[in-house]
């Protein structure tokens, strides 16, 4: 049974260190279900390899992450419970260029829940209409725009149903007028209150979607607060520092 008052995603001092290089540096976070996060900061600040903590696709070193009460551990079994529950967005779509788009969103349903083809086909077609590109479905990636692959993308991690959704910067592979059909699509997953934790420089995403922003500098969370207080008044010199830098831009 489900406990809404504990915490969907907990990190308690989590550490990861590529050899000598150490990117997470005693990184504690707690996300209720249904929060929106975004996670901001300089390139090599860590963020991407948090939300890759999070789904196992890097294993953390030290400390303790659990997600919807399941903790990540070397245990297979756990860690395909929690990617059951965790849909992940990449920077490259990483979608298989010889499938058309309902087919990318047919595979795992079809492999991992073993759906007939009939039911897979008719689910991927509910999410393509989600994400609003239906009349799409036949295409293979090479003839979708970077921002329809995106959507092909978002739309074959809500095929299996997950809990939470993770961004690593969704958007910054994609052309300035694509940015906006993708993120308005996040808006809506937000809206309809899916768990997601976003890592972008998109400030205006930050601000109009976020509960809480998280700025991260050197493998540590520097500062982390409601949009509002984030933006309009930052403590910390280095938050200042970057977020005049992107802020001017």
């Amino acid at each position: 049974m489900t406990d809404p008052a504990r915490p969907i995603i907990l990190l308690d001092r989590v550490t990861k260190s590529f050899g000598a290089f150490q990117a997470l540096k005693g990184v504690s976070l707690e996300i209720a279900r249904g929060q929106k996060v975004v996670v901001c900061g300089p390139s090599g600040s860590g963020k991407s390899t948090m939300i890759r903590c999070i789904n196992r696709l890097e294993e953390h070193n030290g400390g303790r992450i659990v997600v919807d009460g399941i903790e990540l551990t070397a245990s297979i079994k756990d860690i395909d419970a929690v990617r059951r529950e965790v849909g992940m967005v990449f920077q490259q779509f990483n979608l298989f260029p010889h499938l058309t788009a309902v087919e990318n969103l047919m595979l795992a349903p079809r492999l991992v829940r073993k759906m007939p083809r009939r039911e897979a086909r008719e689910l991927a077609m509910h999410y393509l209409e989600r994400v609003h590109i239906p009349e799409q479905a036949d295409k293979y990636p090479s003839q979708l725009s970077g921002g329809q692959q995106q959507r092909v993308a978002i739309a074959r991690s809500l095929c299996m149903k997950p809990q939470i959704m993770l961004f690593d910067e969704p958007t910054s592979a994609l052309d300035p007028e694509m940015i906006k059909e993708v993120l308005d699509v996040m808006g809506e997953l937000a809206a309809e209150g899916m768990t997601m934790i976003v890592v972008t420089h998109e400030m205006g995403f930050a601000r109009s979607v976020a509960d809480l922003v998280i700025f991260m500098d050197k493998g540590e969370i520097v500062e982390q607060g409601p949009p509002a207080t984030f933006f309009a008044n930052p403590r910390n010199e280095r938050t200042k520092t970057f977020l005049g830098q992107i802020l001017t831009h």
